[in-house]
């Protein structure tokens, strides 16, 4: 039975599609439960440099799924299973060495805004439109929110959206930096393609090394993070990726990852 995640692997890219557009592909527990074994795979397999993920229709994503939420027996336990799934996949998503690309197709509400925003690029159609919602129907933020948004936009700015529940547009989420770059609609799918083969072609270990270095930047002093950083690329350079890095430019080919 469909749990309304569409997954397919092509050259070293792993598509996720959240695909229920008849319900603005609201997140299901069996839809992140589908998500989270995607991930899991992708992550241990050394062939998968990037990992895509958009939506069907007009919605990139509406949020958690408030019908199945309003029919649990015990709502807290409920929505706490929910949160925790989506947080094990945030946490696999910033730690696995394949490039997150999110491309969102249109509005993403609730836990899809914070799904949108934990992209490593974040792609968004001109249509897209994001807004937290949380509040309008008496809740709280989940989905990593309440980390990366004052990391993001500033504390000032992060208040204001989850507690106005502004709609940005796709060109005022790029121009509060949300974003890593607006196209057009009918772009959107080709651009992500083009990103996803990019990445595909560069060094998993070296693109893993950036998402944990940029993990750990805010918590850490200069000294300490300094020494992340030497003892990284000194670990680095002894790699197979390494070396053939290196190698490649000296030879002036493109390296061979």
């Amino acid at each position: 039975m469909s749990t309304g995640l569409t997954a397919r692997t092509e050259a070293g890219v792993r598509w996720l599609v959240l695909d229920r557009p008849e319900v603005g592909n609201s997140v299901t527990r069996a839809m992140q439960r589908d998500l989270i074994d995607n991930l899991a795979a992708a992550s241990s397999d050394p062939e998968i440099r990037a990992v895509l993920i958009t939506g069907s229709g007009r919605f990139f994503c509406a949020g958690g799924d408030l019908k199945e939420f309003a029919s649990a027996e015990h709502r807290g336990r409920h929505l706490k299973s929910v949160a925790d799934n989506l947080h094990r996949a945030i946490s696999t998503f910033a730690r696995m060495d394949a490039v997150v690309i999110t491309a969102v197709n249109g509005a993403a509400a609730g836990a899809g805004f914070s799904l949108a925003v934990t992209g490593d690029l974040v792609l968004a159609a001109e249509s897209a439109s994001f807004t937290m919602a949380y509040t309008r129907v008496g809740l709280s933020p989940d989905g990593s929110s309440s980390y990366y948004l004052p990391r993001l936009i500033g504390v000032a700015r992060t208040k204001q959206l989850m507690l106005t529940n502004r709609t940005l547009s796709a060109q005022e989420a790029l121009s509060w930096g949300l974003l890593t770059e607006v196209v057009p609609d009918d772009r959107l799918s080709a651009r992500a393609d083009e990103l996803a083969d990019q990445m595909a072609a560069t060094a998993a270990g070296s693109n893993g090394g950036v998402k944990s270095l940029l993990l750990g930047s805010f918590a850490n002093g200069l000294e300490e993070q300094m020494e992340l950083e030497g003892r990284l690329i000194a670990a680095r350079a002894v790699t197979a990726e390494g070396r053939e890095g290196v190698d490649a430019f000296l030879a002036k080919r493109t390296p061979d990852f």
